[in-house]
């Protein structure tokens, strides 16, 4: 695995003994917005007899055609949840100067410490407004400096980590395998939490803008894309600014995310050890509603990448080879790591006005862009 460096900037280092301080979510909008329909599973079932088969059979069509389901009764109480927005929205308020002191090393494609405000060119001559701190797996090889809000709470947040891989997404890869035919433990075995690979927690913030400056930006907050990972959680979001186009020629509609609520989408890797079949979701993040613009958008989210164990080749199961997307990639042996590491290092020489722009590696193929 590439050494994972550090920008070291000497800074003083805020510490409190405060207890944490509540946190309170911001109010939904009350405008009639149009939102999106999505299949919803109840993950309580898993476990019942013949659960497995009816959560993979209710998954089925919307992990082919949208991209995007929900999940409820996924094991964390609404306290848990909140805590972790609390520990954001205390490291965002950090002085800008300390929040830069824990950037991550993202010219080597990986989001482990801090991603400054800014950090992307979303349209000619104009910056980003989001920033982000990933926590990556609590094993040696990732760990670094942290700030001390992240340090005070360190146990609670490897326990609600470690949740989310070892109980959330080995269950929702079990429920792929068994739509695509595999044994059941294939997709888990290439996303052990013990092995080499960069799936993370992040808290994400969005910052609020002026009226004047949503209209320059076109109301646009980030560009239409697919995640670069093999799956990803978002948590419970009352600001509605996140959109799905749920097939190629639909219109972008709002994903509401209410609590208790988990949103799942698909990423890149399943598509692509797929050969299509499982699309990767594409999403957007544009100006809130007039009622919410005035809020920073505090984001709580669960990404889930592939490790060096998973080869980035199709799989050979006997659904795709039915339904005519099998394809023979013996010849292709690329480690996935890679592949989300480049899509990563992408960021930083993307054209802003380029929405052909594709990713491509061992002859698989990723859009960056969608309008």
């Amino acid at each position: 695995m590439a050494t994972q460096t550090e920008s070291v900037v000497e800074v003083p280092i805020t510490k409190s003994t405060k207890p944490l301080e509540k946190y309170i979510h911001p109010p939904e909008s009350k405008q009639d917005l149009k939102y999106a329909d999505l299949v919803t599973i109840d993950l309580s079932e898993f476990d019942r007899p013949g659960g497995k088969e009816k959560l993979a059979a209710q998954l089925k069509d919307a992990v082919h055609e949208v991209g995007f389901f929900y999940v409820t009764n996924f094991g964390l109480t609404q306290e848990q949840i909140d805590r972790q927005f609390a520990i954001a929205k205390e490291f965002f308020s950090l002085p800008e100067k300390e929040r830069l002191s824990f950037r991550a090393p993202l010219e080597e494609g990986i989001y482990n410490g801090y991603r400054p405000l800014g950090s992307i060119e979303i349209l000619p001559g104009l910056r980003d407004n989001i920033e982000f701190y990933n926590i990556m797996k609590f094993l040696p090889q990732y760990d670094r400096t942290h700030p001390d809000v992240v340090r005070r709470y360190w146990d609670e947040i490897e326990k609600f980590h470690r949740h989310c891989h070892e109980h959330i997404a080995y269950k929702l890869f079990r429920l792929l395998a068994i739509i695509l035919e595999l044994p059941e433990d294939q997709l888990v075995d290439g996303h052990r939490y013990e092995a080499e690979c960069d799936s993370g927690l992040r808290y994400m913030c969005y910052r609020a803008r002026t009226p004047e400056e949503n209209e320059k930006y076109k109301h646009l907050y980030s560009r239409g894309h697919t995640d670069n990972g093999t799956i990803t959680f978002v948590f419970q979001q009352p600001v509605s600014a996140l959109q799905v186009k749920k097939y190629d020629d639909s219109e972008w509609e709002y994903l509401p995310i209410r609590p208790g609520t988990l949103s799942v989408n698909v990423a890149d890797i399943m598509t692509m050890l797929s050969n299509g079949w499982l699309k990767s979701g594409v999403h957007r993040v544009i100006v809130p509603p007039e009622d919410q613009q005035h809020y920073d958008r505090l984001g709580l989210l669960y990404f889930v990448r592939p490790s060096d164990r998973l080869k980035l080749k199709s799989v050979d199961s006997p659904l795709l080879r039915r339904e005519g997307y099998h394809k023979d990639t013996t010849d292709i042996d690329i480690p996935a790591p890679e592949w989300t590491r480049t899509r990563i290092k992408k960021n930083w020489t993307r054209s802003p006005t380029d929405l052909g722009e594709n990713v491509t590696m061992g002859g698989f193929k990723a859009k960056v862009f969608y309008e």
